[in-house]
């Protein structure tokens, strides 16, 4: 009878101290809620296919960072913390850190996102930027669905920082957003990210009725000529160019256009085939599985549950479909002032959903007229995007830090 009774009190002691009673105490539920949002999530990555390679690894976080007594969710914001951490020797604010605490100093520090796009640059063709750079024009063009949600964001009761958090989500771009909102409102990173990474997913259905709605049958029929040639002299200079004259204007963006710039020319280069590998694969690969599940990690229950999150998705669909919006736009007065020779449609793939928002612009066109082929017009406002979406950040920062 002993060694039962010794039995049962260990196996009550084991069930008291688990995590499974705190859901029954206090404000556990909200533990509970996150992680069944952490499995829809985990659904939409995996069956879904919704941006996996970053919605599965932030879903993954967000279940790690919500099961009690694991010490897995990130519990500081700012870099004090590790000052402070060093200083006392292991634990600070009452705090004894964890895992994902040393992970997301990589987000906060500004060392993941960056990394990302020089993996981004090492993939990414800016032939067709180059060879018409007027597409510069509608990559700007989408970029202002950051800063009118800026504003109405402000109406909506956040603070400026928080205002530009919610605004880059607009640009269609995970590692801009990500690095904007660690250094101006990093308690509504998880909400971001997550945010932005869906409506990158939901391209194909949020772009097309508002392509529809704004442009004629006719403007979406026509077909562009061919694009020119490009020497592999212009593509080396390219990134050496756009890195000077961009970092010199917003030192803040200089991270990231450095390394997307840096990414595309040892792509270009032609002698370092080896690293630009590297940068495509194994290096892009690793910092996207610490990038996804340290970001992840911020989403407790405490910051993810409350009325601001439905306000921020709200925010961030107005951001997408008011960039979207305003890139067709451009692509109409382009097609206004070349008399018909530019299909507004490209306009809609100045937000930086890369290479999506492209193929999306390419299927439109061809529902009006089969042979007509607009991926190579389209890719530059894509790509031309991904610069914006870069440089609105660096203006974000510069503002607002």
């Amino acid at each position: 009878m002993e060694v039962l009774q010794g039995v049962w009190e260990v196996i009550v002691s084991i069930f008291s101290n688990s995590g499974y009673v705190y859901f029954f105490q206090g404000d556990g539920y909200k533990n509970l809620i996150m992680l069944l949002v952490s499995f829809v999530l985990l659904y939409l990555g995996i069956k879904k296919g919704f941006e996996p390679l970053l919605m599965i690894p932030i879903a993954f976080g967000m279940l790690l960072a919500n099961i009690p007594g694991a010490n897995l969710a990130v519990q500081y914001h700012d870099l004090d913390g590790f000052r402070d951490l060093i200083a006392s020797r292991g634990e600070f604010a009452g705090c004894t850190p964890g895992l994902m605490d040393f992970l997301y100093l990589g987000v906060k520090a500004g060392v993941y996102p960056p990394l990302i796009f020089l993996g981004i640059g090492a993939m990414t063709d800016f032939t067709p930027l180059i060879a018409n750079p007027k597409s510069f024009i509608l990559g700007a063009a989408a970029q202002f669905g950051i800063f009118f949600t800026y504003v109405g964001a402000i109406l909506m009761g956040f603070s400026p920082a928080e205002a530009g958090s919610i605004g880059i989500i607009g640009g269609a771009d995970g590692p801009t957003a990500i690095f904007v909102t660690s250094q101006l409102a990093p308690q509504l990173l998880g909400t971001v990210a997550i945010a932005a990474y869906s409506y990158m997913a939901l391209v194909p259905l949020i772009q097309p009725p508002i392509m529809r709605a704004l442009t004629t049958k006719k403007e979406r029929s026509v077909v562009m000529g061919n694009l020119r040639p490009v020497s592999k002299l212009e593509k080396i200079l390219f990134p050496i160019m756009v890195t000077v004259i961009v970092s010199l204007l917003l030192p803040d963006a200089a991270s990231l256009v450095g390394m997307l710039m840096l990414g595309n020319l040892l792509k270009e280069s032609g002698r370092t085939e080896r690293i630009a590998k590297a940068a495509q694969n194994e290096l892009m690969n690793i910092v996207t599985i610490l990038l996804g599940i340290s970001v992840g990690a911020t989403t407790s229950a405490e910051n993810f549950l409350n009325l601001n999150t439905l306000k921020i998705i709200a925010l961030g669909l107005i951001a997408f479909s008011f960039g979207t919006a305003c890139g067709v736009l451009g692509g109409k007065l382009m097609y206004i002032f070349t008399k018909g020779k530019v299909n507004p449609l490209i306009g809609s793939a100045g937000v930086s959903a890369v290479p999506m928002a492209a193929r999306v612009a390419q299927k439109e066109g061809q529902k009006e007229n089969p042979t007509n082929y607009l991926l190579m017009h389209a890719m530059g406002p894509n790509v031309s995007g991904v610069i914006g979406s870069a440089v609105a950040a660096g203006i974000l920062l510069t503002l607002l830090k």
